[in-house]
């Protein structure tokens, strides 16, 4: 029988997995033994809040190396290749969006390995669908640049293309720099451009609020150290 890779998406916050996770993608993963983490300490922390049905020595957990992807696939993967299903974990969210894991999902496929993606949060559709900016076209950015006179040549860039292609811009950043690119965004946009800041997503503190750029002048909300993921739109 065919082996396969299950896509698994983990929390965005701290809690049970019964929390958010559907329970056929419980189900599939208690059926696991073996798995790929960008970090084993955080993934056996996240699959004690799974109620595996086996005891943590029975389950191995890869580390993945982001840095050098392409000479550690197929060792990743060799449970895979023996013939036993095996699951790839986020550190928040789902693998292979706005995560390293893609290079294990693209070596599988030429491996011929069956893929599947299992049910479970995504901090930018989440935050997509709570903004009230188009929903048909929209492109993610992943982090901005750090230094502060080229991420406001790229703010001013993403401004552009949402208006020009009436496309919603997605971004992230570290939580600790939120305040400062709220700065340059308030700064570096037009007056009537829309901006979505999506806080805590799923976590009992949730914030999302939509405005434009001349009404958050008149606030500056509780940014620092929080999980945030940033949309621009018209």
């Amino acid at each position: 029988m065919q082996s396969t890779l299950y896509l698994i998406p983990s929390s965005l916050g701290s809690s049970q997995a019964s929390d958010y996770l559907p329970e056929k993608t419980l189900a599939t993963l208690r059926s696991l033994r073996h798995f790929i983490a960008e970090n084993a300490k955080t993934a056996r922390a996240f699959l004690k809040t799974c109620d595996m049905p086996c005891p943590q020595s029975d389950l191995t957990v890869a580390e993945l190396d982001k840095h050098d992807p392409a000479q550690q696939a197929e060792a990743l993967l060799a449970p895979l290749i023996a013939g036993n299903d095996m699951g790839v974990l986020s550190e928040a969210g789902c693998p292979g969006v706005a995560d390293p894991g893609a290079f294990l999902v693209a070596a599988a496929h030429r491996l011929g390995i069956r893929v599947v993606p299992l049910v479970g949060p995504s901090s930018l559709l989440l935050a997509l669908m709570a903004s009230g900016l188009e929903g048909q076209r929209f492109c993610f950015h992943g982090y901005l640049p750090i230094d502060r006179a080229e991420r406001i040549k790229r703010i001013q860039k993403l401004e552009e293309s949402a208006r020009q292609r009436k496309e919603t811009q997605l971004f992230i950043e570290t939580p600790y720099r939120n305040e400062s690119l709220f700065t340059d965004l308030v700064n570096g946009l037009g007056g009537e451009t829309r901006l979505c800041l999506a806080l805590d997503l799923t976590m009992p503190n949730e914030h999302i609020q939509t405005l434009r750029i001349r009404d958050w002048e008149k606030q500056k909300p509780s940014l620092n150290k929080r999980p945030c993921v940033f949309l621009i739109g018209m």
